[in-house]
């Protein structure tokens, strides 16, 4: 193991100046900084620390959109905050880097270029507050290159406390890509030292190059969620992940929440269904809409359910393969997965839900901890254009049960016949009765001894796809 990562471990954490220092004092470290948005402030704390002229080839900040085109190109999104542009930033500045004074420094050398594109809280205060932010860097002498990425949102309501967080947060960064490269997840977990809880967000970070050829991109993700660094992170049908405000921008969002271990027929039934109701709507189209199955980590209880990363992802895989795109969460309430949602769209929410979920929502016990209780959580539920859809089920006993004849407690009846007569509730139909005797639960404990009955109760190809890569504890 490097030397450096043996000592760090056995180190009190240490703080912005002292990380910037360390880096500082290593004369194997050279590279360039430029940030665009929000100041100087990762130079400044080099610079701040001392020795900064042994690790800072360059510094800039190119503000003006004719500058910066001219100095990175235009990328085809055309956007300035955006993953492209800090590529290019990247690739530019570490290219120049080496070209300039490759042959003239130390053959030990370590080279690094860090670039961040920023849209801090503007004069009128009425922007999304976010920043792409990278590092390009050396892992070892004359080495190709590798690249963190990684996705901010700033929490803090004034520009200046937004600018200091992200120059403690680029320093984390370009300390972390030297001390911990060997770690993603302590690449992750120090991003956010010396930065109080809730100053930042990252929901989104990607590892490329040759040293980071095994990291997951997805699996890694994960660690977004369970390290407290966000409450959610999505992936594209194509298994990408992509940041909320991209996928979700002016969009209406249906969305289902399960386990999907594995993903059944009857789930695929539950999200087409409910697409299909939900294109009924006021402005709703398939094009302009986004559906999502969503996984959350924790039970009903607010517990996290312990489900491992192999599994999460193996869900994602299987219904991206399906062409659905995937959230997962630490959310326990629908209605603080719609207060997410409405971060980033103020179109139409549906929530797709089954006959449990409904008992859980009108489980008066979900709401403990909430002041106003029930009626806070709807409350907060459905203010404006989000609607529950709801599939009928058909349980063990052989009992049809849909919207209309679910069974609540007697002082809650009042108030779900409410939410129906104001079309908050709206029932949706099962395609085919048969898919009422599948339960994920059942399917699961099935594959897990062999081939079976289980094959026919999930999609067409998904089977194939756990049977070969063996899934969930599958054993053929």
């Amino acid at each position: 193991m490097n030397n450096e990562n043996v000592e760090e471990k056995n180190t009190s954490k240490r703080t912005t100046t002292d990380k910037a220092l360390r880096v500082n004092l290593d004369e194997k470290k050279y590279g360039t900084i430029v940030e665009i948005g929000a100041g100087q402030e990762v130079a400044r704390q080099f610079f701040k620390a001392g020795a900064a002229a042994g690790t800072i080839a360059k510094t800039m900040s190119a503000y003006d959109m004719k500058f910066s085109d001219a100095i990175y190109g235009v990328q085809e999104d055309r956007r300035y905050v955006s993953k492209s542009r800090v590529h290019a930033m990247l690739e530019k500045e570490f290219d120049l880097v080496v070209e300039r004074v490759g042959k003239s420094r130390s053959k030990a050398s370590r080279f690094f270029a860090y670039g961040a594109t920023i849209a801090a809280r503007s004069f009128r205060g009425d922007n999304e507050c976010h920043a792409w932010c990278g590092i390009r860097i050396q892992m070892y002498p004359a080495a190709e290159p590798s690249e963190i990425v990684v996705h901010v949102r700033m929490r803090d309501d004034n520009a200046e406390r937004q600018q200091q967080a992200m120059g403690i947060f680029g320093v984390n960064l370009i300390y972390a890509a030297y001390y911990y490269f060997e770690n993603a997840k302590t690449i992750i977990e120090s991003l956010t030292d010396n930065l109080d809880q809730g100053r930042i967000e990252i929901d989104s970070i990607e590892f490329y190059g040759p040293y980071f050829e095994e990291v997951d991109n997805r699996a890694i993700n994960l660690h977004l969620i369970r390290s407290w660094k966000t409450r959610a992170i999505m992936f594209k049908p194509d298994g990408s992940v992509v940041i909320p405000a991209e996928m979700l921008y002016k969009k209406n969002v249906l969305t289902i929440r399960g386990t999907f271990r594995p993903v059944t027929r009857l789930n695929v039934d539950m999200i087409e269904q409910g697409l299909k109701f939900f294109c009924k709507l006021e402005g709703v189209t398939e094009k302009n809409s986004v559906a999502l199955a969503e996984i959350s980590l924790n039970d009903v209880h607010g517990n996290d359910l312990g489900v491992s990363e192999e599994d999460l992802i193996a869900s994602v895989r299987l219904l991206n393969s399906l062409g659905y795109s995937v959230m997962i969460t630490d959310y326990t309430r629908y209605f603080s997965m719609r207060a997410y949602f409405r971060q980033f769209t103020k179109l139409q929410i549906g929530i797709v839900v089954g006959i449990v979920n409904i008992r859980q929502i009108f489980d008066e016990s979900s709401y403990r901890g909430v002041e106003g209780g029930i009626l806070e959580g709807f409350g907060k539920l459905f203010p404006d254009n989000t609607r529950l859809l709801v599939y009928p089920e058909v349980d063990q006993a052989g009992e049809y049960t849909d919207f209309n004849n679910i069974k609540l407690a007697e002082n809650l009846k009042h108030l779900y016949q409410h939410l129906l007569e104001n079309n908050f509730i709206f029932g949706i139909e099962s395609s085919d009765h048969e898919l009422f005797n599948i339960f994920s639960r059942n399917v699961l404990k099935q594959l897990q001894n062999g081939r079976g009955q289980w094959e026919e109760c999930v999609p067409e190809g998904v089977a194939e796809e756990i049977i070969q890569n063996r899934l969930f504890g599958y054993r053929g």
